[in-house]
């Protein structure tokens, strides 16, 4: 079995002012400081991806900086959007694609997702891929094929040469901010169902590298527990990111 650096990202969502953020980032790198082996990211709103790289630049932390979203184009007439290019001017390394709330609140298509990642990944950005269910959908027994629709659309036509810039969050939606936890046992059900579809897309050895999340009103609580299966490789970390105390002890929890 490949061994896989543990990883764990911090998604601010629409939150945070200026100095809260830096406040915030500065709590983060002195916290993760002397956890080296685990991979550490931080996704604030875009208005803030310069300056808080300036505090990750200015501690030489190597926490890495991400954003929430972008475009699917290097430039053009889309207002209020932010394209790969400026990610990667701002310092940022890593894109948030097909978040929950992207498909299901601001209506993104799996063709539209596809494309982002796509750009992403032509950009030498990292992705990292939000799957999930809906509630309903778990209901009528369809998690995996849920997962698998997403998956195949998102990697269609891709090959193994991109393992090392893609990671997964599976992130069922009913679990997302709701204080609702998938229990361990199905977290891993349903990761390791993804990671088969990931084998028969990229092949056994890019789906035993690639990195596989779980996102969902994760704590520091229950990051062990979650942390400990097999194919969940560390966390998507929503409100949880927001206090960092609290985001570093989950940190902590995913050290191999």
């Amino acid at each position: 079995m490949a061994t896989r650096t543990p990883f764990v990202g911090g998604n601010w969502k629409m939150h945070t002012t200026l100095e809260e953020g830096r406040a915030l980032a500065r709590s983060v790198v002195a916290g993760v400081d002397d956890i080296p082996d685990v991979e550490v990211a931080i996704f604030p709103p875009a208005c803030y991806l310069l300056p808080i790289m300036g505090v990750l630049g200015k501690a030489d932390s190597r926490v890495l900086l991400g954003a929430q979203n972008c475009y699917p184009e290097s430039k053009g007439a889309f207002t209020g959007e932010i394209s790969p290019v400026q990610v990667r001017d701002c310092g940022g390394r890593i894109v948030l694609v097909g978040h929950s709330e992207r498909r299901h609140v601001l209506g993104e298509s799996d063709a539209f997702i596809a494309r982002k990642v796509r750009s992403v990944l032509a950009h030498d950005l990292t992705c990292l891929l939000c799957i999930g269910e809906t509630l309903e959908q778990r209901e009528r027994g369809e998690t995996d094929a849920v997962n698998e629709h997403q998956l195949r659309t998102a990697l269609a036509g891709l090959d193994a040469s991109i393992a090392d810039q893609l990671i997964i969050a599976y992130e069922p939606v009913w679990a997302i901010g709701t204080g609702r936890t998938a229990s361990a046992g199905d977290a891993q059900q349903a990761q390791r169902a993804a990671r088969r579809v990931v084998a028969d897309l990229l092949g056994e050895e890019a789906a035993g590298m690639i990195r596989i999340l779980y996102g969902g009103s994760v704590k520091a609580s229950n990051a062990q527990e979650l942390f400990s299966q097999e194919d969940i490789d560390g966390g998507l970390i929503g409100g949880a990111s927001l206090v960092g105390e609290e985001f570093v002890r989950i940190v902590e929890a995913a050290r191999p």
